[in-house]
């Protein structure tokens, strides 16, 4: 699970902006007794960081000077991930507009990913994760049985952002997250899809339950 020394595991949640993967991984974390890491707030928390320092977002060796004067503190409250850098929790700030419309510039640098990364890959030292993000399958997590790709129709996609208040571009988004160079969306080897276009929250969760089952998590 490239996770060193381990005895823990990840399930990995992956999946495009607004198909419901982290509330389902929320919920599904819950259900299982694990801890829920969003791996978006992550990239979020960089990129509050450098929007506050006024670095350009696309300037890579700029950001990738960044990272090596701040410091980044991961951990959780024993249900879900927390984040700080330099002792600052970004708190509600991760959701403004100013950082959706540049986290994917900054999630695109080399740099950025390798250094979060490591992080992320940390939190299986200690505990048994439900892990969401972008490249959790294929990338952070690769060799891991259990992975779920949860998606939904794009107009859904798009009416879910809008209600939660979110204004960018769902084909932008996509295009971007889909395109980079680094570790760039796609379906990891291994994981089933769920479309939770026409499902309930809960439908979702117990989609994926039943999904974890099959990949043979004793549940």
């Amino acid at each position: 699970m490239n996770a060193s020394d381990s005895n823990h595991f990840a399930i990995a949640i992956d999946g495009p902006a607004a198909s419901g993967k982290s509330t389902v991984a929320r919920l599904l974390a819950q259900r299982l007794g694990l801890v829920m890491v969003n791996s978006g707030a992550m990239y979020r928390a960089v990129t509050w960081k450098a929007l506050g320092e006024h670095i350009d977002p696309h300037d890579s060796a700029a950001v990738a000077n960044l990272l090596h004067r701040i410091h980044i503190d991961c951990g959780h409250d024993g249900i879900s991930s927390t984040i700080t850098i330099d002792g600052v929790d970004p708190g509600d700030e991760l959701r403004c507009e100013k950082v959706n419309a540049n986290v994917s510039a900054i999630s695109a640098i080399p740099e950025v990913r390798a250094a979060l990364i490591g992080l992320q890959r940390g939190f299986t030292q200690h505990s048994n994760v439900v892990m969401e993000g972008r490249d959790i399958g294929s990338v952070v997590f690769p060799d891991t049985p259990y992975k779920i790709y949860i998606d939904a129709a794009e107009e859904i996609r798009a009416a879910r952002r809008k209600a939660a208040g979110e204004v960018d571009s769902i084909a932008s988004r996509d295009a971007a997250d889909s395109s980079r160079q680094t570790a760039p969306l796609v379906v990891a080897h291994g994981a089933t899809r769920l479309d939770t276009s026409d499902l309930t929250i809960d439908g979702a969760v117990d989609a994926s339950i039943e999904i974890l089952r099959h990949q043979g998590l004793k549940v």
